[in-house]
């Protein structure tokens, strides 16, 4: 897709709105990206912005929570809201006429939200966080990023903790929401069948002036050492995290990142799976991440396995990270890691709400959106040479913290030694 494809202004009100026309279709997928999240939050308030989201579909100055449901179930659409450590989204599909509609509804939900039923919402809020306990391959990214980003606000977990949760009052959060939730600073982002005017128009019938009320951000870079850690749960697998700090999302090498993530441990002829899980059946799951924020970033691998196998496992998983960021990568293996990771961004682009999703975030985090051929020529780009010194640096095992979820710590603490990984690259 060439950039002539979408379209990108700021318009009047200060938001700036992008769309991306596909006429072919009858549906649109239209998201409001807030620049609120996580990080955003005082120590006091975390889970804040997640707590938002939900309150925002419990009813608004002209719609009931029930109505509000009853109206995108008329429309035959859907109506859905995330929350990440840098931004909220708000999104709807729809079909194309129903435009108007939609956009009030939605509209109205940002704007004057009732925060009704706070007290009831709390307990659902509440029940997620509980639920997320007591899924500790869940669980272990929050602690991970606890430890590697500790002190940073990108540590603040998602969904805040069951105290910041039971104790935030409706004035802090109506105080919060003013703050962070200003129309003006939210970026809109259409695709579909979608007429870019008439969403410009209807956005301006709304909110005709700016109210910008968004404070900045102040970026910094966490300098934690590795740290061995462990929570103690009642679970029948032991559940582990190696990572450390990555990379900030607008840093040239992410598409070689994304391509060590591809054939080290993010696809099914990966490294890991195929060492881990197909020739020696040590674990269900094994997986490599690798997540970009604004300043920084978290790389790592995670996997559960039965606590006997934990030593078998740590001990396979070392030797791949000896291989990854030793020896060069054969050159068959670096071009089935490139095929796969453009075939994944091309289907990823196959519906209304993907495109809508690219570029909404593309301009909330104030990155490039790139075609579709300039991304395969980033990834077609990448070298064995690249892919090896950068590896060395994003899973050099002496800069890794290692997290785990289980029973039994002594298991853990047997396996893994105080410096983590290094004594286990010798």
């Amino acid at each position: 897709m060439s950039t002539e494809e979408y379209r990108l202004e700021r318009i009047p009100n200060g938001q700036r709105l992008i769309s991306e026309k596909l006429d072919h279709l009858r549906s649109i997928c239209l998201g409001f990206w807030i620049p609120a999240g996580s990080r955003d939050e005082p120590d006091r308030l975390e889970g804040a912005s997640h707590f938002i989201e939900h309150l925002l579909f419990k009813g608004t100055s002209k719609y009931t929570a029930e109505e509000i449901a009853q109206i995108f179930d008329t429309l035959g659409g859907e109506l859905n809201a995330s929350t990440s450590r840098e931004y909220v989204v708000v999104y709807g599909r729809f079909l194309d006429d129903q435009l108007p509609v939609a956009l009030d509804v939605m509209t109205d939900m940002l704007l004057t939200p009732t925060f009704a039923d706070l007290d009831r919402e709390r307990e659902v809020v509440l029940e997620e966080i509980a639920m997320v306990e007591d899924s500790p391959q869940d669980l272990i990214h929050d602690v991970l990023a606890e430890v590697v980003l500790d002190g940073h606000p990108l540590a603040h977990p998602i969904l805040g903790t069951r105290d910041t949760i039971a104790l935030a009052s409706e004035e802090d959060i109506r105080k919060f929401h003013q703050r962070r939730f200003a129309f003006s600073d939210m970026v809109v982002a259409a695709a579909g069948n979608v007429d870019h005017d008439q969403v410009r128009e209807l956005l301006l019938d709304r909110q005709p002036a700016p109210d910008s009320k968004n404070p900045e951000r102040s970026p910094s870079v966490p300098d934690v050492p590795p740290k061995r850690h462990f929570v103690t749960k009642e679970t029948e697998q032991m559940h582990v995290c190696f990572g450390g700090i990555g990379m900030a999302r607008d840093d040239e090498r992410r598409f070689q990142l994304s391509v060590i993530d591809s054939l080290f441990g993010g696809s099914l002829s990966s490294r890991l799976f195929q060492e881990v899980r197909e020739k020696r059946g040590l674990v269900y799951s094994i997986y490599s991440f690798a997540n970009l924020y604004n300043e920084t970033g978290l790389a790592g691998l995670y996997f559960g396995c039965r606590p006997e196998r934990l030593g078998a496992v740590v001990e396979t998983v070392g030797r791949e990270l000896v291989r990854i960021t030793k020896e060069r990568v054969p050159d068959d293996e670096l071009q089935r890691a490139k095929e796969h990771l453009k075939g994944r961004m091309i289907l990823g682009l196959e519906s209304t709400s993907s495109r809508m999703t690219r570029l909404g975030k593309g301009v909330i985090t104030d990155t490039e959106i790139l075609s579709l051929d300039e991304l395969a020529e980033r990834v077609d780009s990448v070298t064995s040479e690249q892919v090896l010194e950068l590896a060395g640096e994003m899973y050099n095992p002496e800069r890794l913290s290692v997290v785990g979820i289980g029973a039994d710590e002594s298991a853990f603490t047997d396996v893994v030694p105080v410096d983590c990984l290094a004594g286990l690259m010798v």
